[in-house]
């Protein structure tokens, strides 16, 4: 039963329109904002939508998020009574089919509400990528107006192959020399990929999502679900504003106490852990044997204090099942911590060095202390050639490959950190010893029941378990 679930599940997000992509925001520029008295003017009374089934257990449908728009793409005045952020993908199909949505909402709401744009580009997309960096090198040349000349110029091409996108950029009038630049250096990668972390932190790994006032909004919904929606957050905010809250400041004082994690509904029954398929590179930090009946996957942050928490648990159980059970290491600095990604990218220059996990135990044993001081001290503890240690730390190549974590993160539901698989079996959070043994206890006797049917304890070995999980009912596809 619980597999007939997932799988409408499963239908029932294409038909909404939810394909790990994100939406977009289309629409013509924006005349100068009229009056906030003008916004506040008597209108019809809005028609009161369902209440939403609020399910022990499952994401709660009246959560409000904080989502910090930083310096993201905005269209629209920043006095409107409601902002939409969207989190979307050049190249998702859902993302595009959502537009001519949007551009209803913008033309029947006018300034009331303004949109901000936030980058999701998903792996499963090979153009995705590209496209974001190519619309935030227009934002770099020509600010948000660029932004949004592109943004719109790609949601209506046929095609995001590099030529196209070239072609694209010459069009709108972008430098040519500065587009070929981007695409090829990957400058505007760090800000792509701060947005993915954000999304995957607030559960929103799949595009196209939206966050209209904070409350989530997920898939090409229909024009009256972001009436309904929008309707209900214009009352709040002319409320707010009537008590004395400044318009400009509307967004931050709505959203100020909002969730920043999945906001889950409390009861409901214990359900065993979840299955997602999580590969791992030849090159990813093992502690522990290359080859083990049990491998341990953790997603997590060296700024995280529950993930400072389990650092003791996963000893104990290190020295309890010995070459039983390997742990392997997957970055996913979450971006309400800011020294996060630094150590990170730290962690990450000393693997190239082969000392990934004293980087490591320094990085968790100083969690109040980290630094780029503290981070070129422990280099240099460790014996590691600091300028080579500078200029990995900085390089593109270690911030992509932190940011693919974060993506795989995303996609397997590792928003929050500390997240663990124990041969793809999701736990989450700071659990306790006797949690992790009850599943590594499972795990052992399903690879012995595998082993006696001739499986070897191979380098193969982890994913043909996993493929066993996998093929369970609790599996995340």
């Amino acid at each position: 039963m619980k597999r007939l679930h997932l799988a409408l599940a499963a239908v029932v997000g294409m038909v909404l329109g939810v394909a790990g992509d994100q939406a977009l925001m289309r629409g013509r520029p924006r005349p100068a904002a009229p009056a906030v008295a003008a916004q506040l003017a008597p209108a019809a009374a809005p028609v009161p939508r369902p209440a939403p089934a609020v399910v022990p257990g499952q994401e709660d449908p009246r959560a409000i998020y904080r989502v910090p728009l930083e310096d993201s793409p905005a269209r629209g005045v920043k006095s409107a009574l409601v902002t939409i952020v969207e989190a979307s993908d050049f190249e998702c199909p859902f993302c595009k089919r959502v537009v001519p949505t949007l551009k209803r909402v913008e033309a029947e709401f006018g300034e009331k509400v303004r949109f901000v744009f936030k980058e999701n580009p998903l792996s499963i997309h090979a153009n995705a990528l590209p496209a974001a960096m190519l619309a935030e090198e227009a934002r770099a040349q020509g600010g948000d107006g660029w932004f949004w000349a592109v943004h719109d110029k790609l949601f209506s091409l046929p095609a995001l192959d590099r030529a196209s996108l070239e072609k694209a950029a010459l069009e709108v009038g972008l430098s040519a020399d500065g587009v070929k630049a981007a695409l090829d250096d990957g400058r505007h990668l760090a800000r792509i990929r701060r947005d993915q972390t954000l999304m995957g932190s607030l559960g929103a790994g799949g595009t196209p999502t939206f966050f209209v006032n904070g409350r989530k909004l997920v898939g090409a919904q229909p024009f009256e679900a972001f009436k309904a929606l929008i309707d209900e957050e214009l009352a709040r905010a002319e409320a707010a504003v009537r008590s004395g809250v400044a318009p400009s400041d509307l967004y931050a004082q709505l959203t100020e106490k909002g969730a920043t994690a999945p906001a889950i509904v409390p009861g409901g029954s214990q359900q065993p852990a979840q299955v997602a398929k999580v590969p791992l590179r030849s090159d990813d930090p093992i502690r522990g044997a290359r080859v083990a009946p049990v491998t341990v996957v953790l997603f997590s942050d060296f700024q995280c204090p529950f993930c400072a928490r389990i650092e003791p648990t996963l000893k104990q159980l290190q020295a309890a099942y010995g070459d039983k059970v390997r742990f392997s290491w997957k970055h996913q600095p979450l971006p309400f911590h800011p020294n996060a990604l630094p150590a990170a990218k730290a962690a990450e220059a000393a693997r190239l060095a082969g000392k990934f996990w004293e980087m490591h135990d320094k990085l968790f044993a100083n969690q109040q202390s980290l630094s780029d001081t503290t981070y070129a001290q422990y280099a240099r503890e460790l014996r590691l050639e600091p300028a080579r240690f500078q200029r990995d730390a900085s390089s593109t190549a270690i911030a992509q490959r932190i940011g693919e974590d974060q993506q795989l993160a995303a996609a397997v539901g590792a928003g929050g950190t500390p997240t663990l698989f124990v041969n793809c079996r999701r736990l989450v959070g700071a659990q306790p010893f006797e949690a992790f043994k009850a599943v590594i206890d499972e795990e052992l006797a399903t690879a012995e029941t595998m082993k006696a049917k001739g499986d070897r304890l191979d380098a193969t070995f982890y994913e043909k378990i996993c493929a066993s999980n996998l093929a369970g009912p609790l599996a995340v596809r």
